[in-house]
């Protein structure tokens, strides 16, 4: 298993924040600011369900509610 450093961990969140911010401003338009600050407050976990929840969210609001992390909540 590599040793990923704690910088390079911080880079790594914040390249998948930074796509998944691209891919809904693309899909679902502007986001609200609800949203931006769920992105912004999110660890790396969060941001790889929600990835997979915009394939077939209908709405932005369902991106973040089909998430498997949080049906665990």
């Amino acid at each position: 298993m590599e040793y990923v450093t704690s910088i390079e961990r911080l880079g790594m969140v914040k390249g998948q924040y930074t796509l998944l911010k691209r891919l809904l401003e693309s899909r679902f338009g502007l986001l609200p600011e609800w949203a931006s600050e769920k992105l912004k407050n999110a660890k790396s976990k969060e941001l790889e369900a929600w990835a997979d929840a915009i394939l077939t969210a209908p709405t932005i609001e369902d991106v973040f509610k089909k998430s498997k992390l949080s049906k665990k909540s």
